[in-house]
């Protein structure tokens, strides 16, 4: 199973951006799907994850963040919207679930390659 993430780059304070990432590989089915970052010196922490039942946010992000999945696609979908300095960070995409493999379900927990995110003026 792999994982492409796209979307990053460089922002005004204010504005938005909308990270994607693509599933590939043979997948039985997704569970969770969720956007993690990790700023210069810090440790990489939960944005937001999403569910068939539901989303859940870290507070910093409440009300700017959403996250979004197609399941049709096998994508799910960040959009960030007033960015703050503070959002600056490498974004990281993971995705949950079973995928086959010789008549076999296994489970995966697979991390994208990574998207810069900076807010700057």
């Amino acid at each position: 199973v792999q994982l492409q993430a796209s979307g990053g780059g460089l922002v005004q304070p204010g504005g938005s951006l909308r990270l994607n990432c693509t599933v590939s590989g043979s997948i039985f089915s997704i569970d969770t799907m969720g956007w993690y970052r990790q700023a210069p010196g810090k440790e990489r922490e939960l944005v937001a994850i999403i569910t068939q039942e539901r989303t859940n946010y870290a507070d910093a992000v409440q009300g700017r963040f959403t996250i979004s999945r197609d399941n049709a696609k096998n994508t799910v979908n960040l959009q960030t919207s007033s960015l703050e300095p503070e959002d600056t960070a490498v974004y990281y995409c993971n995705v949950r679930g079973w995928y086959s493999r010789k008549s076999q379900l296994l489970v995966f927990n697979s991390w994208g390659q990574g998207t810069q995110v900076t807010v700057s003026s």
